[in-house]
């Protein structure tokens, strides 16, 4: 298989012809009405640009489109922005700049700020702590420190009052 034929396999956009191609192209760049498009197209009917838009080729076409457009050409403009915000006057604007940029980079996950990962660490900690703690009052069997460890057994329970019913 040659890259051309890879490609239209894996590329709903690539597999179009031209005037479909220029009709995704024209959509996604906005501002274009259905009379302004079908000349451009080589469609006379402007109502035919509609009825191409509900084919079930032109949604997966477009996004495949505008993800390389965007991959593309509004990467790198939105990239230079954010560095722009870095040195916004705006407290605010410059820690959300930053944030994304964290983000961006994988020091920061998409559901992470500083603040939460030092609590997720100090709440891993602590529950360490305590079944370490758990685990000594077992092995040593003192309760000395004041911790009462109740085990419930549901199941034996179950078992137990079942017994006595029957």
């Amino acid at each position: 298989m040659t890259k051309k034929q890879d490609r239209t396999i894996n590329d709903p956009f690539a597999s179009l012809n031209k005037n479909q191609q220029t009709l995704i192209t024209l959509d996604f760049e906005g501002n274009h009405s259905n009379k302004e498009i079908a000349p451009l197209i080589g469609l006379k009917n402007e109502t035919t640009v509609s009825h191409w838009r509900k084919k079930p080729w032109y949604e997966p076409a477009f996004n495949a489109y505008a993800v390389k457009a965007i991959k593309g050409k509004y990467k790198s403009l939105a990239l230079r922005t954010l560095i722009d915000l870095l040195d916004a006057k705006s407290e605010m604007v410059r820690f959300q700049a930053a944030t994304a940029v964290l983000k961006m980079s994988g020091v920061l996950s998409d559901n992470s700020t500083p603040e939460l990962d030092k609590a997720k660490i100090r709440k891993a900690n602590a529950e360490a702590d305590m079944a370490e703690l758990k685990v000594n009052v077992l092995k040593n069997g003192d309760n000395d420190d004041g911790v009462t460890i109740n085990f419930i057994r549901t199941k034996r329970k179950e078992e137990e009052d079942h017994g006595e019913a029957t």
